[in-house]
């Protein structure tokens, strides 16, 4: 009886010990298909130049907004303030603005990012005029001159609108973005521009 009770704590002791001692054992390297895949993530995952220029444009900014119906007509004036600051890690910037839009509160949210794996710029826009979601993709150059085509869904017609956006720097506080989409007659049309003068810290 006391020996089975005494190989009974042994078995015991033994069973409690091998988590321990696999922990201490050294990994298995991985092989060059692992190694491969993990610097593949690493590098999609790893912000670079260009999370470095989009930073640049940080900041708070006061908005003098544009609005054109038709191309006849004389586009209506707007003001609102946008602020931008970057999160995880570098990788994304954040914007979030507020005006008014033919008289009414206007509420905007953005996420600005560039993806390592495709190598172009994407932007995804929300607001208070709506409940959907426009995505966008683009190139930018050295200077932070960039082009994008976005889309979103059309209230009236149920079918996707596509925009062409531009934005530009003539100086490093001041940003003019444009967006041109079909007008009335199908044809392409300035739809809206917003000049962005940065706020002084």
């Amino acid at each position: 009886m006391r020996r089975s009770f005494r190989l009974s704590l042994i078995a015991l002791a033994c069973s409690l010990a091998l988590p321990a001692a696999a922990q201490e054992a050294a990994p298995a390297a991985p092989s060059p298909e692992e190694q491969a895949v993990m610097e593949a993530y690493q590098k999609a995952a790893t912000p670079g130049p260009q999370h470095a220029k989009m930073a640049e444009s940080v900041g708070s900014f006061d908005m003098a907004v544009l609005s054109w119906q038709s191309p006849d007509a004389p586009p209506t004036s707007d003001t609102g303030t946008s602020t931008r600051r970057m999160v995880l890690g570098g990788r994304v910037m954040v914007e979030e603005a507020k005006a008014t839009m033919m008289g009414q509160p206007f509420d905007g949210l953005g996420l600005h990012g560039f993806d390592n794996v495709s190598g172009k710029y994407w932007a995804t826009w929300n607001d208070s005029v709506g409940t959907g979601l426009m995505v966008a993709e683009g190139d930018c150059d050295d200077q932070g001159s960039c082009t994008f085509t976005g889309s979103w869904n059309d209230p009236v017609t149920k079918g996707r609108i596509t925009a062409r956006m531009t934005s530009r720097w003539p100086d490093a506080n001041t940003e003019i973005f444009e967006m041109f989409g079909p007008g009335p007659d199908g044809k392409e049309m300035k739809m809206m521009q917003i000049t962005y003068t940065r706020r002084a810290p």
